[in-house]
């Protein structure tokens, strides 16, 4: 496992539909790292799930290979891959979302996912984001 790793998971125990307990528990890595993670984290102090579930639904509406009930698949993992790669990066530097905008002196920023995280000082177009030298990957 790469250092500075902690997977952590949360299990909800219900009674008759109900919620009655949540069970967080680290699966790799140790408590204290993961202690320290969390106070560096802007947006949340405990293990939970809504930022991944997040993730999903937005990952799912956006590509039609993860759509569900839907004739959209990928016939090769390479292309499923490059897919992925696709909506996950202009994701996260072309679009803006309504919950991470800032007041400013002149009312509203908006701000994408990279401009939140430190990544990007500005919601960059699609055109600028494909046309942006990258380095090619590694094989695996």
């Amino acid at each position: 496992m790469p250092a500075g790793l902690v997977y952590a998971t949360v299990k909800k125990r219900r009674e008759k539909g109900r919620v009655v307990e949540v069970i967080r528990s680290v699966v790799f890595g140790v408590w204290g790292l993961l202690e320290v993670w969390l106070r560096r984290s802007g947006v949340s102090n405990t293990i939970n799930t809504p930022f991944v579930e997040r993730n999903n639904a937005t990952d799912r509406r956006q590509n039609g290979r993860k759509q569900r009930k839907s004739y959209g698949f990928s016939r090769s993992k390479r292309m499923h891959d490059c897919a992925t790669y696709f909506v996950s990066y202009s994701y996260n530097f072309c679009w803006p979302v309504r919950t991470l905008r800032v007041k400013g002196e002149e009312g509203w920023r908006a701000r994408t996912p990279a401009m939140s995280a430190g990544l990007a000082d500005h919601v960059w177009s699609l055109r600028e984001w494909l046309t942006f030298p990258a380095r090619p990957c590694s094989p695996v």
